[in-house]
């Protein structure tokens, strides 16, 4: 760990880093006005399948990039807060680059360096993203008729009860005035995040499932780990969303979802149409293809519209390139669900609590650990309910440690009197053949 003068080095090298990259706005840059879905949609329902035509600013970061390699330059990659620094600035001047580039399919290749391809392969290297895409879209396809007969909470919440619901929690949970839930028309997203501010989509209507997930994932994960790391007393980088967080990030955020039981089956279906979207548009399909692919897969037009329009944020509509972010989702919900496991198994599990101290990776986690060991990086301030019941989550990952063992493809479900047999239990009466 470094000494009292090599911290304060450090210390230094991460504000130039937090100063730097004030003005750059990754997903404000590329993302799409409402208009634009507006004038798409009228068009569309009219007969005219015409491409949308979205507004970019391409911007001139070439400052910006000589300071984030002066800065990485003057960071010992051997030091664990030196490399933390390093990766951390080189993924801000990836960032720079794509929005030197937006409008452009050069776009395409500096965001696969930052979020990966749909075809690359999950931890474990059996499957890739698009094979769990379509694994999770089967599924949700064969349950669709049976989940549509049992739920009957398909009430929508108008966007102002929901917001006052969410302003209720975040006083609860925060303190009053600490986060605000704002209303805003010009999203295109049902909600977004920052460290002291979510906002809903005005119009928008939300099912109970949305309402959970918002409060879970939008305000327990990213509103907090940003708050946290506004609390850190040497390094502001780990309040900021750098590029290279964005996965463990999304994955995080997604896994308190589904720990806490408010990810349902149409959430992960339209996690994993992204996912196919995004491949399609980088085999060259354009807006309008991937537009009704959405719409035959079972959405309306609003969402596909949505869907589409974050596969081509920053990109041409022409096909051939893809913003490819919205593909972290599920392989960073499998990674963090593999940390959370690891942890349960190595007797391990108050490491989980280093990842809400700010936003960092799976791999900050380890590699930070004399700094949070020094105090140098300190505990988070707030963790979710979930994550500080810890009993409740061993139970959960204990339990999901041992059904992997257990193989479905040799469990005779159709036999029923193999069922008790299959856990050892003695039946103490027959059962009626075929019930």
């Amino acid at each position: 760990m470094p000494d009292g003068a090599a911290l304060q080095s450090l210390a230094e090298l991460d504000a130039r880093m937090v100063r730097a990259t004030r003005r750059l706005r990754l997903l404000q840059a590329v993302s799409w006005k409402q208009r634009v879905q507006r004038e798409f949609l009228d068009r569309w329902r009219r007969g005219v399948h015409r491409l949308p035509e979205p507004d970019y600013v391409p911007e001139d970061h070439a400052e910006v990039r000589a300071e984030l390699r002066a800065i990485a330059q003057a960071c010992d990659p051997h030091q664990p807060l030196g490399l933390y620094i390093r990766r951390t600035a080189d993924s801000w001047h990836t960032a720079a680059l794509l929005l030197e580039s937006v409008g452009t399919a050069a776009v395409t290749d500096h965001s696969i360096r930052l979020f990966g391809r749909p075809g690359d392969a999950l931890p474990g290297g059996t499957v890739s993203g698009v094979d769990a895409a379509m694994h999770f879209i089967r599924i949700a396809d064969e349950l669709d008729a049976e989940l549509r007969a049992v739920d009957t909470n398909d009430d929508a919440v108008e966007a102002p009860i929901v917001r006052e619901r969410l302003q209720q929690d975040m006083d609860g949970f925060f303190g009053p005035g600490k986060v605000s839930v704002e209303l805003d028309a010009d999203l295109i997203a049902k909600a977004a995040a920052g460290p002291t501010r979510i906002r809903l989509r005005t119009g928008a209507a939300f099912s109970e499932y949305d309402i959970h997930q918002l409060r879970e994932h939008e305000a327990f994960v990213h509103t907090l780990t940003a708050l946290n790391g506004r609390e850190q007393p040497h390094f502001a980088s780990l309040s900021r969303t750098s590029p290279r967080i964005i996965a463990t990030q999304e994955g995080l955020a997604t896994f308190a979802e589904l720990i806490t039981g408010h990810i349902d089956i149409e959430r992960m279906k339209r996690i994993s149409l992204r996912i196919l979207a995004i491949d399609m548009a980088l085999r060259g399909a354009d807006f309008i293809d991937v537009f009704r692919f959405l719409l035959d897969a079972g959405q309306r037009e609003p969402e596909s519209f949505a869907s589409a329009a974050r596969v081509f944020r920053g990109v041409p509509v022409t096909g051939g390139a893809a913003f490819t972010k919205d593909g972290v989702y599920l392989a960073g919900l499998v990674r963090v669900h593999t940390f959370f496991r690891w942890c349960l198994r190595q007797k391990k599990l108050a490491l989980t609590h280093r990842l809400f101290a700010g936003k960092m990776t799976l791999e900050d986690v380890f590699d930070l650990a004399p700094a949070f060991e020094s105090g140098a990086i300190a505990p988070p301030h707030y963790l979710p309910p979930w994550a500080k019941r810890a009993n409740g989550l061993a139970g959960i990952l204990a339990f999901s440690l041992f059904a992997n063992t257990i193989r479905l493809d040799k469990v005779d479900i159709e036999n029923l009197d193999a069922v008790p047999r299959l856990f050892g239990v003695a039946e103490s009466e027959p059962r009626e053949a075929g019930r």
